[in-house]
């Protein structure tokens, strides 16, 4: 069961509210999806993303394949309920852990990709099929197509035959899901690629516009250099069909989320607040004032934190900030507690929630501008 729906069309911008909806609920657009990479968001249980509100979670198919392995997880009825969770999932395709986690090391050919896995070192194929028959086990709602994912600095002539093979490559996981999916339990997004080049973002928007997917990823962009990046993605949605919904893969930096809604994406997903979290920097809203060592962002691990009595954020009424000070979760780092894990992930996604929130209200207030004004004067 999939649908999406566009809600409300902001007046001034491409900035857009819409409904995706699966078998396990909806989720409101636009929204960042929390990275529960090994069937858990670090730190935090199910409840407390749900507590959070959020509608989705995002899973990763290479490593649910490592472990428990796939086969597990389809025995205890796919990923939400082996989690536990019980809202709408997606998983990627495993595609960028395939390359990344391999140094650039794994054999690709036009059939397959030939990794090592980075617990054991044993060797592993994926194939577009292999992908879709995982993700298909793993029962998520909303799943990738495989593609090869490169570097952005790569040069044109590398980037235009890797478009090529992830094409090919689109092509058959496509094949491969519609044999899979008749019971139409799951969604398929195909993924623009095209790297750094105006003219292969423009053919690969074309090429998967032309094929049945359900909904569309666009990857490769990572947010940086920022400028560039929005030029590209902007290109490519001149060449996208609107009707369709559009996830943008691994951007979570706040400023990227007010460039990418403008625009007119859906949904994100990012590692970001998370892993920020763990290292000790918790998120804050522009009126918090202080100082701040990097924009939205304060360290709690530094040492004029040790007194200070202030919540993490005073304008934010997550269970973080209505119950601890600073100084108490300053205290629990230096202590390497682990509920400081808990704490600071739950504002910091808290944060993104909120925002997404915020960004909703404004779009359906005709108001996009003037919020993203608001936060990124």
């Amino acid at each position: 069961m999939f649908k999406f729906t566009i809600t409300h069309q902001d007046s001034k911008t491409n900035a857009r509210t819409g409904l995706i909806t699966t078998s396990h609920g909806q989720i409101h657009t636009p929204a960042f999806i929390p990275v529960a990479t090994q069937a858990t968001v670090k730190a935090l249980t199910p409840a407390h993303i749900n507590e959070i509100q959020f509608d989705a979670v995002l899973c990763n198919t290479y490593h649910l394949y490592l472990r428990p392995g796939e086969k597990i997880v389809h025995k205890f009825g796919g990923v939400a309920e082996f989690m536990g969770w019980h809202k709408s999932t997606f998983t990627d395709s495993g595609g960028f852990q395939v390359f990344s986690l391999n140094n650039g090391l794994c054999t690709v050919n036009d059939d397959c990709v030939e990794f090592k896995s980075h617990i054991d070192q044993s060797k592993h194929i994926f194939t577009p099929e292999k992908s879709i028959q995982i993700q298909r086990k793993l029962g998520a709602d909303l799943i990738f197509a495989f593609d090869q994912c490169l570097d952005i600095k790569a040069d044109y002539e590398t980037t235009k035959k890797s478009l090529a093979r992830t094409h090919a490559w689109e092509v058959r996981s496509l094949k491969e899901f519609r044999k899979l999916n008749k019971d139409k339990k799951q969604a398929l997004y195909g993924i623009v690629q095209g790297g750094r080049f105006t003219d292969l973002r423009e053919e690969s928007a074309k090429f998967i516009s032309s094929l049945p997917f359900d909904a569309i990823g666009i990857g490769s962009i990572f947010g940086d250099p920022k400028e560039e990046s929005r030029l590209l993605v902007a290109h490519a949605l001149k060449f996208l069909p609107v009707e369709k919904t559009k996830h943008l893969l691994g951007i979570g930096a706040v400023e990227d989320l007010f460039t990418y809604v403008e625009l007119g994406l859906d949904t994100f997903d990012c590692v970001l607040p998370t892993r920020l979290a763990r290292v000790g920097y918790f998120f804050v809203r522009p009126e918090s004032g202080g100082k701040i060592e990097n924009k939205f962002r304060q360290r709690i691990t530094n040492l004029r934190y040790k007194e200070d009595k202030n919540p993490p954020d005073k304008y934010c009424p997550c269970y973080t900030c209505t119950n601890f000070t600073k100084a108490y979760i300053n205290h629990l780092y230096k202590a390497d507690e682990l509920l400081f894990y808990t704490l600071m992930t739950y504002h910091n996604l808290s944060f993104f929630y909120r925002l997404m929130k915020e960004m909703r209200d404004a779009i359906e207030k005709n108001k996009f501008l003037t919020l993203k004004k608001k936060w990124l004067q």
